[in-house]
């Protein structure tokens, strides 16, 4: 699910992979799954080959997937939604990520 990356185009659009933690240094994001990706305008582009689209509230993934973002909430082509409040984002499938500084804790 390409939740943490939609949560990290802003860290927040962490969208091309299945991360636990990521970290965000300028427009790098390294995750502890292996995958690290490079933002460049409005685009990331993920070290397994894969990128991301930001457009305004939409996010455009090369595999196919995609996300709306209305408000604090966010709906995701595969049906699943997120909501952030504060600096914690709950997903519909009970998995939630927290927000500190430039570093993304999810469980």
């Amino acid at each position: 699910m390409r939740t943490i990356l939609t949560i990290a185009v802003s860290l927040f659009a962490v969208t091309a992979a299945h991360a636990e933690n990521c970290q965000t240094i300028g427009n790098q994001i390294m995750c502890d799954n292996g995958i690290s990706g490079q933002r460049i305008g409005n685009n990331t582009y993920w070290s397994d080959g894969t990128s991301s689209q930001q457009l305004g509230s939409f996010t455009y993934n090369s595999d196919g997937t995609s996300s709306q973002q209305v408000g604090p909430h966010t709906y995701y082509s595969d049906g699943t939604s997120s909501q952030t409040i504060g600096t914690t984002t709950y997903f519909s499938d009970g998995k939630s990520c927290r927000r500190i500084g430039n570093q993304m804790y999810c469980d």
